[in-house]
């Protein structure tokens, strides 16, 4: 057993000498004293000898781990000082060469449109609300003045959730403005911009999802005017003080009477319409938003009465507004999250 041990400890100094890293090292530490390490393994043998070479040759044993021991930690920790010294050397910064500027991120295009109308309609005292994107029949359709056998439900072309029920993707944010009226009293001025759905193939003028924003007042006395008013300072920030704004009569089941908001072209700045203009076509106006005041029927669906109360509502698309201030005829672009068109804004 002796022979046996020493001959060990002779291939551990050995192996040790001639160790290059520490992963070797540390091999060769699993090797001799790990569990089933060799010099661990030689303790076991013990049993087999006399009481009265055990003694000695538990010593030897116990010396000849202390001196692997050693030798790992003396040669592991020249190994390591070598590895960390050659590391300093190889990677070392050179602070006097000019940094590299990492890109920055920005605000989506949509999102800052966005932000910059919800920035006017609050200076003029409106407050933002949000609804679920998940609703229900009777806040989508029912309570808009939209009942099932109506024919705008066709133009919406809604998508319903799986699993049956009443649950569908909001055809518009409208459905905020009866959820409003049933949390709060008036006097009431609430915008809320928000993600819609509908079942459109997606073209350059059309997507199955897209940005609206609903906005909305109610209190005594409103009137057109009031409606008017709010609506041509919307569109001269939003476009220019001298933008040129229309109304047209037109109809919404859940406003009455209804009307339809044009801007003046770019193009018309002269006094006349651009046949060329690609934006409006030669015609000179650009529709922009839907409005009027609100249907009896929508006030009471909020649990409003219709003859103390009065309110104007109006929505328009964010998508739209985006495309005509950017100059820009294809929507997909904005959602398409290429990062060579988005860094242009």
């Amino acid at each position: 057993m002796k022979a046996a041990l020493e001959q060990i400890r002779q291939d551990a100094l050995a192996a040790l000498q001639a160790a290059t890293t520490e992963a070797e090292v540390e091999q060769l530490r699993v090797r001799y004293l790990g569990r089933k390490g060799s010099l661990t393994e030689i303790v076991r043998t013990l049993r087999d000898a006399s009481p009265e070479e055990r003694p000695a040759l538990g010593a030897a044993i116990n010396e000849a781990k202390r001196e692997v021991e050693a030798r790992l930690a003396e040669v592991g920790g020249r190994l390591a000082g070598e590895s960390l010294a050659r590391s300093l050397a190889e990677d070392r910064i050179d602070v006097t060469q000019p940094g590299r500027q990492r890109p920055r991120g920005h605000v989506h295009p949509l999102r800052a449109i966005e932000d910059e109308i919800v920035d006017i309609f609050t200076g003029m005292g409106f407050r933002v609300a949000e609804g679920p994107e998940i609703e229900d029949d009777f806040h989508n359709f029912e309570a808009l003045n939209i009942p099932h056998d109506h024919p705008a439900r066709d133009s919406h072309d809604t998508l319903f959730v799986e699993g049956g029920g009443e649950g569908l993707l909001r055809t518009h944010t409208s459905p905020v403005q009866v959820r409003v009226m049933r949390a709060s009293r008036p006097p009431l001025r609430v915008i809320a911009p928000g993600t819609v759905f509908r079942r459109d193939d997606l073209d350059p003028t059309h997507s199955p999802m897209f940005q609206q924003i609903e906005g909305f007042m109610v209190d005594e006395q409103v009137t057109f005017a009031d409606l008017k008013g709010v609506l041509s300072h919307f569109l001269r920030r939003f476009f220019g003080a001298e933008t040129g704004v229309r109304f047209r009569p037109s109809f919404f089941p859940f406003t009455e009477p209804s009307a339809e908001v044009d801007i003046a072209c770019p193009c018309t700045r002269g006094g006349t319409a651009d046949p060329a203009c690609r934006v409006c076509k030669g015609g000179a106006w650009l529709e922009i938003l839907g409005c009027g005041m609100m249907h009896p029927a929508v006030l009471r669906a909020g649990g409003l009465d219709p003859d103390a109360v009065q309110g104007f509502a109006f929505g328009a698309g964010i998508d739209r507004l985006a495309l005509l201030r950017y100059g820009l005829d294809d929507l997909r672009l904005l959602y398409d999250n290429d990062v060579r068109f988005l860094s242009q804004f």
